[in-house]
């Protein structure tokens, strides 16, 4: 609600990029159909997210995207800024051009702090905190009911030798 499509879906498939085992490249059309998302789309963002240092992509058999050694610890911020290119909150909640302190739209004293406040939550979310959490069964990332036909979400194996 807050954050664009763009946004959304990119968080959503970096969780889901986080929460598979290290090195394990994912295609994007799996990941699309996981999340129920468009397929052509979300490619896109998962080319711009690679181009952005995010991922790495690899083409041909056993290609697909993967996740940077580091980008796990990208806050949901962070994140945001990178796909938006813009920081986040920039510009005023009516969409009014001036928009300030001293040019304050009705809602802008009221909407300053609880901004505040948002930009401090999203900033403590981490990709591999939320994927852990979803690895887990604490949180799920697809719509109920729609648990057939999806590639599983699997925690990375222990080395037990």
């Amino acid at each position: 609600m807050l954050l664009s499509k763009t946004s959304e879906y990119a968080l959503q498939a970096l969780i889901y990029l986080a929460a598979q085992p290290p090195g394990e490249s994912v295609l994007s059309r799996d990941i699309s159909d996981y999340l129920h998302v468009p397929a052509q789309y979300l490619a896109k963002i998962l080319q711009d997210l690679a181009k952005r240092g995010v991922l790495d992509s690899f083409k041909g058999r056993g290609g697909g995207f993967v996740m940077r050694s580091g980008a796990e610890q990208l806050n949901i911020l962070e994140v945001v800024e990178i796909v938006e290119g813009q920081p986040f909150g920039q510009g005023c909640v009516l969409g009014l051009k001036a928009c300030a302190d001293e040019t304050a739209c009705p809602v802008h004293t009221q909407w300053k702090p609880l901004k505040a406040e948002v930009v401090g939550l999203l900033s403590k979310q981490t990709i591999g905190s939320m994927a852990e959490a979803v690895r887990a069964g604490r949180y799920r990332i697809y719509l109920p009911g729609t648990e057939l036909n999806m590639r599983p979400i699997r925690a990375p194996s222990k080395d037990l030798s």
